[in-house]
């Protein structure tokens, strides 16, 4: 696993060190995926986030160790996004169940003068 450091933005040199991927494949996989859109500096000079390194990272994954083409880790990661709302719907109605089960326990405990 890559430890990331903790900043807002890195180079593309940076990003290629840390990755263990060469720039000239970071800049293709822009061409290629969607959600990896870095930010320019005004010089021009990409400007990756954590959220980026992220998805390099898990771009690599898939064609690297999984052995995906470009179009089934293309498939793979919006099978992953969709997945990834459906995650968060479930949180917000857990989070909604558990506060109606706290309600209705308060309800039903008996008070100190009973």
């Amino acid at each position: 696993m890559v430890k990331i450091p903790d900043k807002m933005y890195f180079t593309i040199g940076e990003v290629s060190d840390l990755c263990g991927l060469e720039p000239f494949v970071l800049r293709y996989w822009q061409t290629e995926f969607g959600q990896l859109r870095p930010s320019k500096s005004p010089r021009g000079q990409r400007m990756y986030q954590k959220k980026d390194i992220e998805a390099v990272l898990r771009i690599k994954k898939l064609l690297y160790e999984e052995k995906f083409t470009i179009d089934g880790a293309r498939k793979r990661l919006k099978e992953l996004r969709k997945e990834d709302k459906v995650t968060a719907v479930d949180k917000a109605v857990l989070l909604d169940v558990k506060k109606q089960l706290v309600a209705l326990k308060k309800l039903f405990q008996p008070t100190k003068y009973e």
